[in-house]
């Protein structure tokens, strides 16, 4: 499987789970919280990178650049989604005071104090609204996150030879 196709792959999937995500949005009902709305960037980022790399067909290290940039935005998907599982390991004694909506805070604070508040988490981020298989949704993007990294890894240090099409 050529790289450009791997690159396809990881694209398709990183569109399925935003459709899943804004699924569980529009139809089920589920509210959002700030840790989410950053992972889905996460899975933006990635995706972005994978449909410009399918695009692009690059070679050797264009690989590897696309495949860093890969990375990149998975693992920073995987540090939120890691803070927001912390978030709800933690008694309920502990879990950080609910916060204002993300829409609420876009129309009224500056980007960065969003961004800041958004990464704290709040205790909309500690609530377990939906499970599958044990894992709440944040459990199933540490696996979804983890396993772009581990095929942005493969892409960026896979050997490429260069294949000899003369016949001795």
């Amino acid at each position: 499987m050529t790289s450009r196709w791997i690159f396809g792959l990881v694209f398709l999937v990183c569109a399925g789970l935003l459709a899943v995500a804004f699924y569980m949005e529009h139809v089920m009902g589920l509210e959002p919280c700030p840790l989410c709305w950053l992972q889905r960037f996460g899975f933006m980022g990635a995706g972005l990178v994978s449909l410009l790399a399918f695009l692009h067909g690059p070679k050797g290290f264009g690989n590897r650049i696309y495949g860093f940039l890969m990375v990149l935005s998975a693992g920073a998907g995987l540090g939120v989604a890691g803070r927001q599982l912390w978030l709800q390991s933690l008694p309920e004694d502990q879990v950080p005071a609910c916060g204002p909506s993300v829409d609420y805070m876009l129309e009224v604070l500056p980007w960065f104090e969003v961004l800041q508040t958004a990464l704290k988490g709040t205790g909309d981020c500690a609530a377990v609204v939906w499970r599958f298989m044990g894992l709440s949704i944040p459990g199933w993007t540490v696996v979804f996150f983890s396993l772009v990294i581990l095929v942005g890894l493969f892409v960026m240090f896979r050997s490429y030879q260069p294949k000899n099409w003369v016949n001795s």
